[in-house]
C-alpha cells in the first residue's frame, strides 16, 4: 500500500514538472501607508513559501522570486495585500485595520466578516496544527480555544471527546461538525493537511441557524482550495516514535509479598505458598512498546479564472503503545469548481477514507496481575498461569497482547461529498443549491480462540475454556442532505450594510446493522477454526445451536426553513438575527413535529465613534451581546431513535390452562418535544497599542430546559419518557494575545485563554438521575454527574477512637478501618451521611502558547490544563480477586499511628468497598502539550534545488504533565452522566517525537 502511495506522489510531481521551471527575477518595491508614509518592518513574503524579507527605513524591499508567483505584504495592524511578481518596481499601500476582526469567517450557510458579527466565533488556521502527530485533527485543538474542553486518549486512532461550554444535557454533549456544508458526526476521515481552517461556534447568535442540532456547539471545517494563478504541489512527510514515559507506580515482587503476607495475616488466613511464584515481573514493561507513527501527504492545486482544482492524498500509519496494536488510514480529498459564466458556477467536493482501526487492547490486566508470576514457563514456553488468588478472574496479560493480537479485524470506509451550483441573478443576489452525501460502512470480524496457560501445580498446559468463537458485524450509515440557499447582500447610501439569507434544507439518515456469531467446542469440533485471518468468516463453522444473529435499523428525516439577517449601520452599530424552523419525523403525530429556534444579537463598535478618534491606545473596541433558543436532538438510550414511538414488550399471563400473550408499550411517551437551550452572552473585543494586544472577554449562560428524562413508575406502574428538568452552565471566557517584532529579524506572539465552568442541575423529573456508574449522580442543586459517597475523616487508630467517634451503623468497624464523617450530625454514620465528594467538571480550563520566529527559524510552545475537577479512581478495587498493589499502599495502617489515610490491608473490611472520598483524586493538571522547532530554507538554496518552499521540523507532543492522580493520565472522559471515573482501563498518554519535512514545488 505504501509503495502505491509513493507512486501516486511521484506521478503528481511529474505531472506538474513544468510548473516550477520559471526563471527567477529580481523584485523591488516600496510599502507605504494610506498617508503615503513608508511602512518600516513590513513583511514581504513570496506567497505559499517561507521566502521573504522586511522593509527598510524607507519602506523599500528587494528579493528574488519567480514569474507567476505573488508577494504577500503584511504588517501588524494593517491589511494584508497580495501583488503579482513583476520585474517593474511596485508600490504597495497598506491600510490600517484590525486584521483579526476584518477577516472573513465561515458561519452557517455562508461567510461574513468577523467585525459584522455579534457572537463568539473563533477561527483557527489549520496550518498551525497540520504537522501535529494526531490521526484526528480535532485532537490538536486542545487548549487553543476558550470554552472548548477536549479530552484526548493515547489510543492509536482514538477520537477526542469535546464539550463546548460544559455539559448541556443528560442525553449527550457532542457538538455538530459541518464539513464544507455537510452535517456530520466526526471528522476522523479527514487529513489535517487538507483542511484550510476551523471555525468554532459557541454563542446563540451563531448557533441558532443550526436549530435542533446547535445546542452543543458547532465546529465548521473548510477544506483547502487553490489560490488564483498558482499551480503548486505539496509533499509532507513525518515519522516519529511514541513512548509511554509515565508508568503507574506498582509494587514489585518483594513488595507484593510483603503486603500480601500482611493482608492474609490480617484476615486470619494461611500464608500463600510462593514455591512456583518467585518472579519479579514488570507487566507494564512487558506490554508497552516504543511505537512508530508515520504520516505522508501529497497535494496538487491549481486555479485560473475559470476553474479551481485541488487533489490531496494521505497515508497514516500508527502503532499503539501496547504491543501488537496498529492503525492505518488512507485519505483522499478532491474538489473542483468551474465558472461557466460570470454569473454561473458549479463545483464538486469529495472526501474519502479507508481505515483499518487498531485491535485495541487494555492495560487492566498488566496493572492487576501479580508481579510474582513469570510471563512464560522456561521448559514448555507456555504462558504462565497467574496465582490462584487471581487466576479465576485474570489470565496472563500477554496472552491477549501476543496470541490475540489483531484478532479483531475491522475495515471502515467513508465517503462524504457534495455537488453544488451557484447563480448570481444580480450582483447582490445569489442562489446556491447543494446536494451532499455521507456514506459510512463499518465491518468487523472477531476470532476468539481458546486460551492456554501453563499450570505449575500440574506441570501441564491447560485450556481456560473449551470453546472458540467467531463474530461478525456490518453496519452502513447513509446521510443525504439538500440545501437551497438564497443570499442578498447590499450596501445602501454607504452606511447601511444588509445581508439577508433564506433557505430550505433537508436531512435524511438511514442506518442498517447486521450481526452474527458462532461458537464451538474445540474438543468435539470436526473442523477447528484455524489461526488464519482468511478463515475468520461465519459460514458452516460452529454448532447450530450456538448461532446468534441480530440486526437493527432506523430512518430519520428532518426538514428546515432558515432565515438570517446581518445589518450594520455606519460600520459601528450591528444587529444579527437568525431563525430556523425544524420538522422531524421522530415526533410525528405527537403535536410537536415542528419547533422553532431563533437568536438576536447586537453590537457596538465604539472605536468608530468620534470621541475615540483622538486617543492612541485603543485601536478597536466592540461591545456585543446575544440571546437565543437552541435545540438538542439527543434523546438518550431509553428513547432510542424514535422517542415518541415506544417499542412493545411482550408478557404472558396464565388463565387456567391457557397461556395468553400480551404486548404493552415499553414506556409512556407524553407529548414529547425537543430539549431547548436558552442561552445568552455579553462581552467585548478590544485591540490596543497598534494592534499588538488583542483581548476578548465573554460571560456566557446557558439553560437547557425540557430535558428528556426516563422515569420509572411514571403515572402508576408504567415507566415514562417525558420532558422534565433543566441544567444550567455559565462562566467566563477570556482570550488574549500580544504580537510584536524586535528589530528586523525577530517576531513573537504570546497568547492564552481561560474558561470558567459553573454547571448545575436545576430540576429533574425525579430525585436523582443516576449514570452507568454507581458513584455518579445528578440531582437538583448539584453539578451533573457529581461523585456521591462518604467523606473520609481518617483511620480508626484504636478501640478508644472507635468508641469516641459517631457509631457506624453501616458495618462493624475495627482499628485500621476508614472513618467516615457524620454529615447529618446525628451521632451516627448512616446512608444519609453520603454527600458530594467530588465534581468531574473543572472549575476552569486554560491554555497558552509562545511562538517565536528568528530569520528562518520558528519555535512554537503550547501548554494546556484544567483545574478544580476530581477523579474517582477505583483501579485497584475488587471484591473477587486480589490485584497487585499501588505503591501508596506501602504506607498502609499497620498499627496505631502508622497512617491516617491508607487503611489496613484487609479486603473483607466493608468500609474499603464503599464509595468514599478515599477514592477521590485531584484531576487538575498542566501539560506541556507541544513543542515544534522548524527551519525554512531561504531563496538562495531554493533557487538551486528548484523548489518553491522547503521546511524541516521537529515536533514533541505531550512532553510533560504535572498532575496529582495515580493513573496513567488525568484526562478521563465518559458519558454525559458519568465521566472522570478511572476504573483501571484508562489508556496512557504517550510522548511523541516526530521529524518531518514540508516541500512545495
Amino acid at each position: 500500500m505504501f509503495k502505491a502511495f509513493v507512486s501516486v506522489v511521484l506521478l503528481l510531481a511529474a505531472s506538474v514538472s513544468g510548473a516550477f521551471a520559471q526563471s527567477t527575477i529580481d523584485v523591488t518595491g516600496k510599502v507605504i501607508d494610506a498617508d503615503g508614509q513608508p511602512v518600516v518592518g513590513a513583511s514581504v513574503v513570496v506567497a505559499g513559501t517561507y521566502t521573504g524579507t522586511t522593509t527598510g527605513a524607507d519602506g523599500g524591499f528587494a528579493l528574488k522570486a519567480r514569474e507567476g508567483q505573488e508577494l504577500e505584504v503584511s504588517f501588524i495592524g494593517m491589511s494584508t495585500q497580495r501583488v503579482p511578481v513583476s520585474a517593474v518596481p511596485v508600490t504597495v499601500t497598506l491600510e490600517s485595520e484590525s486584521t483579526m476582526i476584518e477577516q472573513a469567517v465561515v458561519i452557517g450557510y455562508g461567510t461574513a466578516k468577523k467585525r459584522d458579527l455579534t457572537g463568539s466565533i473563533v477561527n483557527v488556521d489549520a496550518a498551525t496544527i497540520a504537522n501535529r502527530p494526531a490521526s484526528n485533527p480535532l485532537a490538536s485543538l486542545q487548549g487553543r480555544v476558550a470554552g472548548v474542553q477536549i479530552t484526548n486518549s493515547g489510543r492509536a486512532g482514538q477520537d477526542p471527546e469535546i464539550r463546548i461550554r460544559g455539559t448541556n444535557s443528560i442525553n449527550g454533549f457532542a457538538p455538530l461538525y459541518v464539513v464544507d456544508g455537510m452535517f456530520t458526526d466526526n471528522i476522523n476521515y479527514l487529513n489535517a493537511n487538507d483542511i484550510e481552517s476551523f471555525e468554532i461556534l459557541k454563542d446563540p447568535s451563531s448557533l441558532a441557524i443550526f436549530g435542533v442540532r446547535g445546542a452543543n456547539g458547532v465546529i465548521i471545517v473548510t477544506t483547502k482550495r487553490a489560490k488564483m494563478g498558482q499551480t503548486v504541489v505539496n509533499v509532507n512527510q513525518s515519522v516519529g516514535v511514541k513512548h509511554v514515559g509515565h508508568r503507574m507506580s506498582l509494587t514489585n515482587g518483594p513488595q507484593f509479598k510483603e503486603l500480601y503476607n500482611e493482608q492474609l495475616s490480617n484476615m486470619g488466613g494461611d500464608p500463600f505458598d510462593y514455591t512456583y511464584y518467585q518472579a519479579n515481573t514488570d507487566w507494564q514493561d512487558a506490554i508497552f512498546q516504543n511505537a512508530m507513527i508515520s504520516q505522508t501527504t501529497a497535494s496538487i492545486m491549481g486555479a485560473n479564472e475559470k476553474s479551481n482544482f485541488y487533489l490531496g492524498v494521505g497515508y497514516t500509519y500508527e502503532q499503539g503503545s501496547i504491543v501488537g496494536e496498529e492503525m492505518q488510514k488512507v485519505t483522499v480529498n478532491f474538489s473542483d469548481e468551474y465558472k461557466m459564466k460570470d454569473w454561473l458556477k458549479f463545483g464538486v467536493q469529495m472526501n474519502g477514507a479507508y481505515m483499518l482501526p487498531a485491535d485495541a487492547k487494555n492495560v487492566t490486566g498488566a496493572i492487576h496481575a501479580a508481579p510474582i508470576s513469570p510471563i512464560y514457563d522456561d521448559t514448555t514456553g507456555g504462558y504462565y498461569k497467574l496465582p490462584s488468588f487471581q487466576s479465576s478472574q485474570i489470565s496472563n496479560p500477554m496472552i491477549d497482547i501476543e496470541e490475540f493480537a489483531a484478532h479483531n479485524k475491522a475495515q471502515n470506509y467513508r465517503f462524504a461529498g457534495n455537488v453544488y451550483g451557484e447563480i448570481n441573478f444580480l450582483p447582490e443576489l445569489k442562489f446556491r443549491a447543494a446536494f451532499s452525501i455521507d456514506y459510512l460502512s463499518n465491518n468487523s470480524r472477531l476470532f476468539t480462540p481458546v486460551k492456554y496457560e501453563y499450570d505449575p501445580d500440574l506441570g501441564t498446559i491447560n485450556a481456560r475454556s473449551d470453546r472458540e468463537s467467531l463474530s461478525q458485524t456490518k453496519s452502513n450509515t447513509l446521510n443525504a442532505q439538500q440545501d437551497y440557499i438564497l443570499t442578498y447582500a447590499k450596501t445602501f447610501a454607504d452606511k447601511h450594510d444588509l445581508t439577508l439569507m433564506a433557505g430550505l434544507t433537508t436531512n435524511f439518515t438511514n442506518y442498517e446493522e447486521l450481526t452474527g456469531g458462532r461458537s464451538q467446542n474445540v474438543a468435539s469440533a470436526d473442523l477447528p477454526i484455524p489461526n488464519d485471518p482468511d478463515k475468520w468468516w461465519i459460514s458452516s463453522i460452529g454448532d447450530t445451536a450456538s448461532a446468534t444473529n441480530g440486526g437493527s435499523q432506523y430512518r430519520k428525516f428532518t426538514m428546515s426553513y432558515l432565515f438570517r439577517a446581518l445589518y450594520n449601520y455606519n460600520r459601528r452599530y450591528l444587529v444579527n438575527f437568525s431563525f430556523r424552523r425544524d420538522g422531524a419525523s421522530v415526533f410525528k403525530y405527537t403535536g410537536n413535529t415542528w419547533d422553532n429556534f431563533y437568536s438576536v444579537g447586537a453590537g457596538w463598535i465604539m472605536s468608530e465613534e468620534n470621541f475615540m478618534r483622538n486617543q492612541h491606545v485603543i485601536d478597536y473596541l466592540k461591545i456585543k451581546g446575544s440571546y437565543g433558543v437552541l435545540g438538542n436532538q439527543n434523546v438518550g438510550t431509553e428513547g432510542g431513535n424514535y422517542p415518541a414511538f415506544p417499542t412493545l414488550n411482550s408478557s404472558n399471563a396464565i388463565f387456567g390452562d391457557n397461556i395468553i400473550s400480551s404486548y404493552a408499550q415499553a414506556y409512556l411517551a407524553t407529548n414529547l418535544r425537543w430539549e431547548k437551550t436558552k442561552a445568552w452572552e455579553v462581552g467585548f473585543e478590544m485591540q490596543m497599542f497598534n494592534q499588538r494586544l488583542h483581548i476578548e472577554p465573554t460571560y456566557y449562560s446557558k439553560k437547557t430546559e425540557d430535558l428528556i428524562c426516563y422515569l420509572e413508575s411514571f403515572m402508576g406502574a408504567q415507566d415514562g419518557l417525558i420532558n422534565s428538568g433543566s441544567i444550567r452552565n455559565r462562566g467566563f471566557e477570556l482570550s488574549g494575545s500580544w504580537s510584536d517584532t524586535i528589530g528586523d529579524d525577530f517576531r513573537y506572539t504570546v497568547s492564552g485563554n481561560l474558561t470558567t465552568i459553573d454547571n448545575e442541575v436545576l430540576t429533574l423529573g425525579k430525585t436523582y438521575y443516576q449514570g452507568d456508574k454507581s458513584v455518579a449522580v445528578s440531582e437538583p442543586g448539584k453539578p451533573i454527574g457529581y461523585f456521591y459517597g462518604y467523606e473520609v475523616e481518617g483511620i480508626y487508630q484504636n478501640k478508644a477512637d472507635i468508641a469516641s467517634s459517631p457509631e457506624n451503623t453501616l458495618a462493624a468497624v475495627a482499628p485500621g478501618d476508614l472513618k467516615f464523617r457524620d454529615v447529618t450530625g446525628d451521632g451516627k454514620i448512616t446512608e444519609a451521611d453520603r454527600t458530594m465528594i467530588g465534581n468531574p467538571t473543572p472549575d476552569f480550563t486554560y491554555g497558552y502558547s509562545v511562538n517565536l520566529q528568528y530569520k528562518n527559524f520558528d519555535l512554537g510552545i503550547d501548554f494546556q490544563g484544567v483545574y478544580g475537577n476530581e477523579i474517582f479512581n477505583t483501579s485497584f478495587l475488587s471484591a473477587y480477586a486480589q490485584y497487585n498493589y499501588h505503591t501508596k499502599r506501602l504506607g498502609r495502617w499497620n498499627g496505631e499511628g502508622t497512617s491516617n489515610w491508607e487503611p489496613i490491608l484487609d479486603s473483607s473490611r466493608a468500609t474499603q468497598m464503599m464509595n468514599s472520598s478515599y477514592f477521590i483524586e485531584d484531576g487538575s493538571y498542566l501539560r506541556l502539550k507541544n513543542i515544534q522547532l522548524g527551519y525554512s530554507f531561504g531563496d538562495r538554496i531554493l533557487k538551486k534545488i528548484r523548489l518553491k518552499a522547503l521546511r524541516v521540523f521537529m515536533n514533541i507532543d505531550n512532553l510533560a504533565t504535572w498532575s496529582h492522580n495515580t493513573g496513567y493520565t488525568p484526562e478521563i472522559g465518559g458519558t454525559a452522566l458519568a465521566f472522570g471515573i478511572d476504573t483501571g482501563d484508562t489508556y496512557p498518554m504517550p510522548t511523541t517525537i516526530t521529524f518531518g519535512v514540508n516541500v512545495s514545488f
